[in-house]
């Protein structure tokens, strides 16, 4: 059987245009959206946008590892996805910068979980 990597990487930009603090959104070619996080010079992925309502997370206030939705105020923590409001959780995946470019890491299968995010 011949195995395949489904594992697709996209660039999303450059750290220098992501300051502390910040959020960008970045469109994949099936529609759906990131948001792209700047967390003190960690960078974190999500979707991007908010289980309640749709509202894009990108047009929220990020508050350290906490986004919180600017239509009803749910809250994520970007690095796991878990919803602090209520039991709930958006997608997250792994971010890597290489050469100053912002790559995040996506699987074909879409079950790709921020793999360098350890709970404790």
């Amino acid at each position: 059987m011949q195995s395949f990597d489904t594992r697709q990487t996209f660039i999303v930009g450059r750290i220098d245009d992501l300051r502390p603090g910040a959020s960008i959104s970045f469109a994949l070619p099936d529609g759906s959206e990131l948001a792209i996080y700047n967390v003190d010079g960690e960078f974190y992925a999500t979707e991007n946008f908010c289980p309640h309502r749709g509202a894009p997370l990108t047009e929220g206030v990020l508050c350290g590892h906490i986004v919180e939705c600017g239509l009803h105020g749910w809250q994520f923590d970007v690095r796991s996805g878990e919803c602090l409001t209520v039991p709930d959780r958006i997608r997250t995946y792994s971010v890597r910068v290489e050469d100053d470019l912002l790559k995040v890491f996506l699987t074909a299968d879409d079950t790709d979980e921020n793999p360098d995010f350890k709970s404790v």
